[in-house]
């Protein structure tokens, strides 16, 4: 059996075919819009409210007074990686996005900083310091466009995730046991709160029990908070960022010691780039930062793989916006994504 640490750092792995929220029926007829009367394919780009098939300019113009765009991805996907250039490229024309990262914690943000500022510094050195290994781990080729893009236009990076350990220890002790431990003060968690969300429970249990068969009630439950203080906790991190945005001097001691940028108020939008089931439905992230932070203004984009026989599936996920933008991209290496349905 997968230890219970494990399968919350790999989570949304398996939230990539989304769960509709328990207010919906699938056998409900959806209105007639454009995506019922076009054919689905790869590089299309749907705004899931109207149903309206959008080039990438109109997505441009749409995304351009957000202050948070986020990018849910299928994992190691390439094509979601190019997705993701191609957004910050159109952003940095004139502006200087900041790039959020999942694939870091935040134990690693001083060595993000550094890597992005020097172009000098190896890479070995910088994967070694940003404890890669410890808290993502697998191909950093991957991901390394990201990371190159933003040391060529010097872009501020944020580490998103708490450290592996803290998540590794409320998946083993439960939540309200682990934010006891001395750690959790050290990154400022113990006085966070965690808002309970029916739906959100649903959302992370039921692919849970589906991917994971078998377990007691108490380890699922205890999977589920690893997953909420994640979710909580990059929330955390990106309205931070936000607040520094307004006001430079708004700086929170106990988390943001380790970064080293300069920021000003010219920066901005964030880009959060995450896999797909931190973002779906606004549930994990963006409804956690609406709460810290009411008036923000924010996007969210689906990325996924098209296949042709999911075309009924994708057209779901329009009717009730998994997001508010569906963008369509060919298949990884790896073939389809995993699904446990």
């Amino acid at each position: 059996m997968l230890r219970h640490g494990f399968l919350i750092l790999t989570l949304s792995a398996c939230l990539l075919a989304p769960n509709l929220p328990p207010s919906w029926s699938a056998d409900e007829a959806a209105p007639p819009t454009e995506s019922q009367a076009t054919p689905l394919k790869e590089w299309q780009i749907w705004e899931a409210q109207t149903g309206r098939l959008l080039g990438f300019e109109e997505l441009m113009l749409g995304l351009a007074d957000r202050d948070i765009i986020y990018l849910g991805e299928e994992h190691h996907n390439h094509w979601h990686i190019e997705a993701a250039l191609k957004v910050l490229t159109a952003l940095s024309r004139g502006r200087r996005p900041i790039l959020a990262l999942e694939m870091f914690a935040w134990d690693g943000q001083g060595a993000l900083d550094r890597y992005v500022a020097d172009k000098d510094q190896p890479r070995d050195r910088f994967l070694k310091e940003s404890r890669w290994e410890h808290n993502w781990g697998g191909a950093f080729e991957d991901y390394e466009p990201l990371m190159a893009f933003a040391r060529n236009h010097r872009l501020s990076v944020i580490a998103l995730n708490p450290p592996r350990s803290l998540v590794r220890l409320v998946a083993k002790e439960g939540l309200a046991k682990a934010l006891a431990e001395p750690g959790m003060a050290e990154w400022g968690m113990t006085e966070e709160s965690f808002p309970e969300d029916p739906a959100y429970h649903e959302m992370i249990v039921t692919p849970l029990r589906q991917c994971h068969g078998g377990l007691t009630d108490q380890a699922y439950q205890r999977m589920y908070e690893a997953s909420m203080f994640r979710d909580e906790g990059m929330a955390k991190t990106i309205s931070g960022w936000l607040r520094r945005q307004v006001d430079p001097s708004q700086t929170d001691q106990r988390t943001d010691h380790q970064a080293g940028l300069q920021r000003g108020p010219q920066e901005g939008p964030i880009v959060s780039y995450t896999g797909g089931g931190h973002i779906q439905y606004q549930l994990p992230v963006p409804n956690r930062v609406l709460r810290r932070n009411g008036r923000v203004r924010q996007a969210t984009i689906y990325l996924t793989a098209f296949e042709p026989q999911r075309a009924d599936e994708i057209r779901t996920l329009m009717k009730e916006p998994v997001a508010n933008y569906l963008w369509l991209t060919p298949l990884s290496a790896q073939g389809p994504p995993r699904r446990c349905r």
